[in-house]
């Protein structure tokens, strides 16, 4: 059976892809985080203070970048799909009233 995608809700597209892209993010810049951390971190405790003019401590330095990137990132992706969600649902609605949306095929899923 065919249908026709004609309208989307753009606050609750831009819900659906906050937290889309905010559980996304958990996913793949939380791990970078830590790594880079943890990366910056042995690098530094190997090649000493020596390795920067000024006498500061590299290691913890990138030590709160990777916890800063591990907080900010995920909430800046939700807040981004969000803002790009009720923005594209904005622009698809408008584009599907020149174009009559998106045409797809539904079929009836089996009784489980």
């Amino acid at each position: 059976m065919k249908k026709r995608l004609s309208l989307i809700s753009p606050l609750q597209l831009g819900v659906v892809l906050a937290v889309f892209y905010g559980l996304l993010s958990l996913i793949i810049i939380v791990p970078m985080g830590a790594l880079s951390a943890v990366f910056w971190t042995s690098h530094h405790a190997v090649s000493g203070p020596a390795f920067h003019a000024i006498n500061s401590s590299p290691a913890l330095i990138g030590g709160v970048f990777g916890g800063i990137t591990m907080i900010l990132m995920p909430i800046l992706y939700a807040a981004m799909g969000f803002i790009f969600g009720v923005i594209g649902g904005v622009v698809y609605n408008l584009v599907a009233k020149w174009t009559g949306g998106i045409e797809f095929t539904v079929t009836a899923a089996p009784e489980s």
